[in-house]
């Protein structure tokens, strides 16, 4: 039978009685107030036909299956954010593209669609995809935004040389010499191929300046994505001579003050402010990032070294795809560009071939 409201003598609240698809139950709503009692009956009927119909999934919220995710030794970057917007209450069999749509428009309102698919659908459907493959069910596919095919900004040798030049030329507000931390900052960046929260959490016990490597562990928080990107990366001597002097202990590269930088989940901003003046004085544009010097790192690495796996190794990428496409960007004299402004990644096994200028055929038509 339906489930009913019943008020059993001796007790001023009402009482949830009867029968749904097969399931009989006798419970409070823990309300005096009839109208507040019907509305918890409702809803606590739809769940009923709802777990009779879909299973467990039906009554399980995402922020529970969030959490096991999450204990299973899933990827936290984003999630935070995620199941604030979702709530406790709200159930994973209520999860459809207009939930992850809301989610996107509120989280990120004027995010790129690459951002959208990285930190908004990969995140959800993970969690999906984990809690419905326990219940031996196909989850649902939520589509990814569609990215522009546009090629990766990187920077070339001669823009590098005017951003790192801006960048020891820096000053504060009150300051009569340059303040030296943004250039560290960037020549570490170009020389590694680090993301930014990874340099912000590189210590200086972590650096070896016998054999020019760094010890990358990937743990800190907002440090990096996975356990699994933790890494050794090899400085090339341009770049360790821009860095120059670091402190005697702790983290090695510091705020345009000189203080360490806080690290936060998906932090990434925290030296937007210096960058981006030093990035007006090299006269470069808007889509010049810190993160772009991470492109760039990838693109001199390969075009000097020819070496994939290198690549991947060294850049802290689990899959190929978005390394791969660095291997057909980089023009054939940008190798030998670098070796004349001190960027050297070969190591000393590698000997770059000679490349001689393209002879180019100019014919006239009458």
């Amino acid at each position: 039978m339906p489930l009913k409201l019943v008020r059993p003598k001796g007790t001023p609240n009402w009482y949830i009685r009867g029968t749904v698809k097969g399931c009989s139950i006798y419970e409070s709503t823990g309300l005096s107030d009839k109208r507040q009692a019907e509305i918890t009956r409702a809803r606590r009927e739809a769940e009923l036909i709802d777990q009779a119909l879909f299973g467990k999934q039906a009554v399980t919220t995402f922020a529970q299956a969030a959490l096991t995710y999450i204990e299973a030794g899933g990827e936290t970057k984003f999630l935070g954010r995620i199941i604030a917007f979702f709530g406790p209450d709200r159930l994973v069999s209520s999860i459809d593209m207009g939930a992850v749509n809301a989610c996107a428009r509120s989280l990120y309102p004027t995010a790129a669609p690459a951002t959208i698919n990285r930190q908004v659908i990969v995140p959800i459907s993970a969690v999906m995809n984990m809690h419905f493959a326990a219940q031996n069910k196909r989850a649902p596919r939520f589509a990814r935004r569609r990215e522009p095919k546009g090629r990766f900004r990187w920077l070339t040798p001669e823009e590098a040389e005017r951003l790192i030049a801006a960048a020891s030329a820096l000053t504060l507000p009150r300051h009569a010499e340059p303040e030296r931390f943004t250039l560290q900052k960037i020549a570490f960046l170009l020389g590694s191929g680090c993301r930014t929260g990874e340099a912000f959490a590189a210590t200086v016990e972590d650096w070896n300046p016998v054999t020019r490597q760094w010890w990358i562990p990937a743990t800190a928080t907002g440090a990096g994505k996975t356990e699994g990107a933790a890494r050794f990366v090899d400085l090339p001597e341009r770049a360790v001579t821009l860095i120059d002097e670091l402190p005697t202990e702790g983290r090695a590269f510091r705020t345009a003050y000189g203080k360490d930088i806080v690290l936060r989940e998906g932090g990434g901003g925290q030296m937007g402010a210096s960058f981006k003046t030093a990035r007006e004085a090299a006269g470069l544009g808007p889509d010049v990032t810190p993160h772009t010097l991470r492109h760039t790192w990838a693109t001199w690495y390969y075009a000097q070294t020819r070496d994939f796996g290198g690549l991947m190794d060294r850049g802290g990428w689990l899959k190929a795809d978005t390394a791969n496409r660095y291997r057909k960007i980089a023009p054939a004299d940008l190798a030998h560009r670098l070796l004349a402004h001190g960027w050297d990644f070969r190591g000393k096994s590698v000997d770059l071939p000679e490349v001689q200028p393209a002879k180019r055929r100019i014919r006239s038509v009458k």
